[in-house]
């Protein structure tokens, strides 16, 4: 992965780096619901643009998942996206950002952006002590090792997994008892260690906000890469001609149950389109599987044309 600012993964170079088609869409994707904050954030920044999200719910939480599933997952997600006709992806999963972004660039001359913990504008916020709340995966990544290295200076920043916190915003519950409970539990140590900076390393984690703000009390500042994320989505994508875009919603998990966990965190109903487990689309109207091309083992650069 290229070197990062502000928390975004900077794209190298590429063919496409603007597409032709101004109207085409703009595709993000998640192991979930968690990145409607990064969704939020694009959706703001650009209001004329047609969005498509995948929340691939039925396989969350990707943080503790072995490290070639995350990358076939992502390789099927892209290829769906792909077949939208999408002129750039989003990766609004830190976890898939780490393992399987370089192998999607090696593939897809599409730009692709992608996610990674604000590290740097946290150090420039401390006063000595950073906290980095991410899944395991993320913070075992070369990516983050990188960033703590080349950022820390004379800040200590103190790496905090988070287990249980994806399946809770998955469920919605946000602010329940066992959230509280797990909350708590991951914050007490870094608050023990003077922690003034939090950075919310996992795009799950801005949900919790409120209760995380609730246990470390005001003083704390807490960090997240969305608009980060958002800014370099307007820089790499020619803007559409229009006064108002749209967002269209998909997921592998039951629709149902996901579609109102997602209209209450997007703030209003939203109609979820479900996929299935190899990447299909599924006809609301004819309820049949519309196919997708084969996407391979997802690994490796796309033979050269001819």
């Amino acid at each position: 992965m290229a070197p990062s600012t502000d928390g975004v993964a900077i794209v190298a170079p590429s063919t496409a780096e603007r597409g032709p088609d101004r109207d085409a869409p703009i595709g993000v994707f998640d192991s979930g619901v968690g990145g409607l904050s990064v969704l939020r954030a694009i959706h703001d920044a650009l209001p004329a643009e047609r969005l498509v999200y995948i929340a691939d719910s039925a396989h969350a939480p990707y943080g503790d998942r072995d490290p070639a599933f995350v990358r076939d997952r992502s390789a099927v997600l892209v290829e769906l996206l792909l077949t939208m006709g999408v002129k750039a992806i989003v990766v609004a999963c830190n976890t898939a950002s780490v393992l399987a972004v370089d192998a999607l660039r090696a593939r897809h001359a599409i730009p692709i952006v992608a996610m990674e913990p604000a590290i740097k504008p946290a150090v420039a916020r401390t006063h000595g002590v950073v906290g980095v709340l991410a899944t395991r995966q993320t913070l075992a990544s070369a990516s983050v090792a990188r960033l703590c290295a080349a950022h820390a200076g004379s800040a200590r920043i103190v790496l905090q997994a988070c287990p249980g916190w994806v399946e809770q915003v998955e469920r919605g519950d946000l602010d329940g008892p066992v959230t509280r409970e797990l909350v708590t539990r991951h914050l007490s140590p870094l608050m023990r260690q003077g922690v003034d900076v939090l950075v919310l390393g996992c795009t799950h984690y801005p949900f919790l906000r409120p209760t995380i703000r609730a246990v470390v009390g005001p003083g704390v500042v807490l960090i997240d890469a969305a608009e980060a994320v958002a800014a370099q989505v307007a820089r790499r994508v020619s803007p559409r001609a229009a006064t108002s875009g749209s967002v269209r919603y998909l997921s592998s998990g039951e629709v149902k149950r996901v579609g109102a966990v997602m209209s209450a965190l997007w703030g209003h109903e939203v109609v979820v389109e479900p996929i299935t487990a190899s990447g299909s689309v599924v006809s609301a109207k004819a309820g049949v599987q519309v196919a997708r091309p084969t996407p391979g083992d997802g690994l490796g650069p796309r033979p050269a044309p001819g």
